[in-house]
């Protein structure tokens, strides 16, 4: 039988006590981390959120106690009053190494079963088994801090944001359907059969309805969903720091978010930040790194071969210029050691699997530099390449041909695998505004121009001139926030004046039904007097990943869901009854498992 705890009221918790508490009377609560029963002497290491302490059991111990002590096993709950003394023994490796609790009362409050896991810090076990039993994996310690990292960043932001004038609002979790990129989760209603809810990719068209309710400044710690295919930093739900100003320009809403990382940085990691970040536009952003979201923390940058190769004898370069294409590479320094030919080849099938045809390399090891297309050089052509690029004796230099859609993102790919495999990314934290975004992307599946951010972003007034004859030159006041190649926030100035609203809705070919439909009490808001505005919503789970230094979001959720949207250990998504379904209005077609 369990005991209670009746009469027992923590005083400490297991990680904070020091040498300076000997002799204090303490009591604690915790996990046994493990028992070591030496016949005489018994040690239970007791751990709690804060970390571990020796208990002690030994010749002034009641026999009682130290018979319990000797039936306790691995995760028993404990609860034990007693004096802190200084250890004989000391353990340099835990902050209470010096110390340990000489225990005059023991209480089992609760037993446990063999885990299917050991709950140590550095586990083995595979990830699928400790997410079917996350409830145990969060038991170990880099997990509970990355939670509590997490939520020291939300007090943090929350408290900077509260100074700063700003409203902390909620808004609704079941929301009209509007399209934002991904696809809904949707809701259905039992009182409007047939119809459905869809929970908020973000709060988007209400936070700019606060803005025309005259709140000024809001933000909110939102809770969002997108129904589409996971990697490492997405999850299908989230939360972001959402915010909008009134009568704010880009500048002044770039200023306070510079100024929340600065202290977030400061107070919860204890470094100081340099600010203003780097800026850099968009289009130099795709040029020089293959991405929007560019890791300048090391060099490599792509460059441009076009102009040299563009009347070249292999076909495969010249006829991508031709077509209008491009042919761009990157340098790997120092890196012939390391890439051997057959290295190499698992570059070439890496970038066949993201979108390339091949990949022709210069691979300098000894004088005379080993080419996968000299053939078709004429005398003096690869010398030319080289000298352009800067390559030397030592390096490797990876080239790709195609059109720009496809040789920018593939070089932006292969930059960072070679970079992470020569391990030349430092230790160090880059932060980088992309600005001047186009407005429009051109969607070849569907043949028209589509918004790069949403609908409601205001494009530069010195391009307005371009939104019917020429979409491509469309640059938006859009703006992202990015972190060592890692996306954590994305915003815009928005679109206040009706009849520019009306304007882009028709540049992105919605007719009047479709704007009604999905818009329409927006739009209707914005004839009676909207202020200025703009925002944006930063990745809170994405910030906690890159702070903590976890590979994945799962590392910083409490219970995240894997790659196909799952989670294991309550198994859902899962069947309801066909009551439940009745009810709302639903039936479910039969699928094959």
């Amino acid at each position: 039988m369990a005991e209670f705890m009746t009469g027992l009221k923590r005083t400490n918790m297991c990680g904070d006590l020091r040498i300076t508490d000997v002799d204090k009377e303490v009591t604690l609560f915790g996990w046994v981390q493990r028992q070591r029963d030496l016949g005489q002497l018994i040690f239970i290491d007791l751990r709690d959120r804060t970390g571990i302490v020796q208990l002690a059991f030994g010749d002034n111990t009641d026999k009682e106690i130290f018979e319990k002590a000797s039936s306790c096993r691995s995760e028993y709950v404990l609860g034990v009053k007693g004096i802190v003394a200084e250890r004989s023994a000391k353990n340099k490796d835990i902050p209470t190494g010096e110390i340990e609790i000489q225990v005059n009362e023991l209480r089992i409050l609760s037993k446990a079963q063999t885990p299917p896991f050991e709950i140590v810090d550095d586990s083995k076990t595979g990830e699928e088994l400790r997410l079917k039993h996350r409830y145990l994996d969060l038991r170990r310690k880099p997990l509970q801090d990355n939670i509590i990292m997490r939520s020291k960043i939300a007090k943090v932001a929350r408290d900077y944001f509260y100074e700063n004038g700003f409203i902390e609002i909620e808004t609704p979790m079941m929301i009209k359907s509007t399209p934002e990129g991904a696809r809904d989760y949707l809701v259905p209603s039992r009182i409007h059969q047939g119809k459905f809810y869809a929970l908020p990719q973000s709060p988007q068209i209400y936070k700019q309805l606060l803005m025309l309710s005259g709140f000024d400044r809001y933000i909110q710690l939102a809770r969002c969903f997108r129904d589409e295919d996971l990697r490492a930093d997405r999850q299908p739900e989230f939360t972001q720091i959402d915010m909008e100003l009134s009568f704010a320009d880009m500048d002044e809403i770039m200023d306070i978010n510079e100024g929340l990382f600065k202290r977030l940085f400061k107070e919860v990691l204890g470094k100081d930040l340099e600010t203003p970040f780097e800026k850099m536009t968009y289009n130099d952003a795709m040029e020089n790194y293959g991405s929007d979201k560019p890791d300048v923390r090391f060099g490599m940058k792509i460059q441009n071969i076009s102009h040299i190769v563009k009347d070249s004898d292999f076909g495969v370069f010249s006829s991508a210029v031709a077509d209008g294409g491009s042919v761009r590479c990157i340098v790997a320094k120092n890196a012939a050691s390391v890439y051997t030919r057959k290295e190499i080849d698992k570059l070439t099938e890496y970038v066949r699997g993201i979108g390339a045809k091949g990949l022709a390399f210069v691979r300098w090891v000894d004088d005379e530099p080993a080419c996968s297309f000299k053939k078709f050089m004429k005398e003096g052509e690869l010398e030319n390449i080289l000298s352009a690029v800067g390559a030397e004796k030592g390096d490797v230099v990876l080239i790709v041909a195609d059109k720009n859609s496809v040789t920018l993102p593939v070089l932006g790919a292969l930059r960072l695998v070679v970079a992470k495999r020569l391990d030349i990314i430092p230790d160090e934290f880059k932060f980088v505004w992309i600005v001047d975004f186009p407005f429009f992307e051109f969607d070849e599946e569907s043949g028209q121009w589509i918004a790069m951010h949403h609908p409601f972003t205001m494009p530069r007034e010195d391009c307005l001139q371009y939104l019917d004859s020429d979409p491509g030159k469309v640059i938006a006041k859009a703006y992202d926030l990015t972190l060592n190649g890692t996306e954590l926030s994305s915003g815009s100035i928005r679109i206040t004046d009706y009849e520019l609203q009306q304007k882009m809705f028709k540049a992105l070919k919605m007719t009047d039904e479709e704007i009604e439909a999905k818009f329409g009490f927006l739009v209707e808001a914005y004839k009676y007097g909207a202020p200025p505005h703009g925002g944006m919503g930063i990745g809170l789970d994405r910030v906690t990943m890159l702070l903590c230094g976890a590979d994945s979001l799962r590392d910083v959720t409490a219970f995240p869901k894997v790659q196909n949207a799952s989670e294991l250990m309550s198994q859902c998504p899962s069947t309801v009854d066909k009551e439940s379904l009745e009810v709302l209005g639903l039936e479910v077609k039969a699928t094959e498992e």
